[in-house]
């Protein structure tokens, strides 16, 4: 086995030569000091913030060092701790980052809706929800992680936005993926931010920085977010240094995502109809797709094993459910060859529970 494919996130993707080159010449300033207008001094960083503002339709954008701290304070900035918050029931959110619900953290109380299986919403199951009248901000998640990296098209988006602030309900969107549900949506980011009041998306991922994710909002928000974002430990100095990587990623790395969709629909499309023991949860629309091994008999830790021994390394997103996410990192000839290892590793799965 002589090359190990790595596909556990598009967070390992590591930045070229010509972005590093950027940071040379980039210009620094104190990120953390305000100048006159009330944002920070690094000229970079205000280049990349004004440029993500102008790609998402937003007034304003503000840059953090995690997609973690900057969707931490997007809630803040318009939900104080303790408000019930309307939260999708595997939003990375609320499994993962999990700061806003922890009661030694924020105490935010979850009003759970689901998507359906088609990656949009029940729309009079989340009414119900707001017509309680004590949700303070909906939150959503644009591409979807653990179920597949779904898509919310633009008309789900809008359906969802509309109800919302029927009941006078702002709209947060997780959109650390966001450029990949553009893409796959074949829109522009825009125009699912267009039904947001608030968005967070990352640079860090198949974007290919090495760092950052940008806050896009009012500029009433993102001035409460820059006040939050001291307080949250999120303020850096001299962040020119990543935000001029951020900026070669949003000019340069946007068009390329289209490669890693079409290496997650190639996998897809070389194992369909041929494993007998594994399956695939959905037909991925971006750069994931999600293996299902409940059948195997395996616990986490064992097919975890059983992947590495064939040179593949993915991410348990449940006790039964293992993700590939393909990146700039990975070749169509590497997702032909993993795609190849799959089926080894079924067969013998397959062979194992005969057995």
């Amino acid at each position: 086995m002589n090359r190990f494919i790595d596909l556990i996130s598009d967070t390992i993707t590591l930045p070229s030569q010509e972005m590093l080159q950027t940071v040379l010449t980039a210009q620094l300033g104190d990120a953390g000091r305000m100048a006159d207008d009330g944002r920070g001094e690094d000229m970079t960083t205000r280049r990349l913030e004004d440029l993500a503002a102008e790609m998402t339709g937003k007034e304003a954008a503000l840059f953090f060092p995690t997609g973690t701290i900057a969707n931490t304070a997007g809630i803040l900035s318009q939900a104080k701790p303790a408000s019930r918050i309307l939260t999708e029931e595997r939003q990375h959110i609320m499994v993962v980052e999990k700061l806003c619900y922890m009661e030694d953290g924020f105490r935010m109380k979850p009003a759970i809706y689901q998507l359906t299986e088609e990656g949009g919403f029940d729309i009079p199951a989340i009414e119900a929800l707001l017509k309680e009248g004590d949700i303070r901000l909906a939150l959503v998640e644009n591409t979807h992680n653990f179920s597949g990296g779904k898509c919310i098209s633009v008309e789900q988006m809008k359906a969802f936005y509309d109800i919302c602030h029927k009941y006078h309900v702002p709209v947060h969107m997780d959109g650390a993926r966001l450029f990949n549900a553009a893409e796959g949506l074949s829109c522009t980011p825009a125009d699912i931010c267009r039904y947001t009041d608030s968005t967070m998306f990352c640079i860090s991922k198949g974007l290919g920085a090495p760092m950052g994710s940008l806050l896009c909002s009012t500029r009433a928000v993102i001035d409460e977010a820059r006040r939050l974002r001291s307080l949250l430990g999120g303020t850096l100095r001299q962040s020119g240094v990543a935000a001029a990587c951020g900026i070669y990623a949003l000019q340069h790395n946007v068009k390329r995502l289209k490669e890693d969709r079409q290496n997650a629909q190639l996998m897809y499309s070389m194992l369909g109809g041929k494993l007998r023991c594994l399956e695939m949860t959905a037909y991925p629309q971006s750069d994931i797709l999600i293996f299902d091994f409940s059948k195997s008999g395996l616990d986490q830790e064992e097919f975890d094993a059983r992947c590495k021994e064939k040179g593949l390394r993915g991410y348990h997103v449940s006790p039964v459910e293992y993700r590939f996410v393909f990146h700039l990192g990975i070749t169509e000839e590497d997702t032909i060859l993993a795609a190849q290892r799959m089926l080894q590793l079924d067969e013998e799965l397959f062979q194992r529970m005969r057995a």
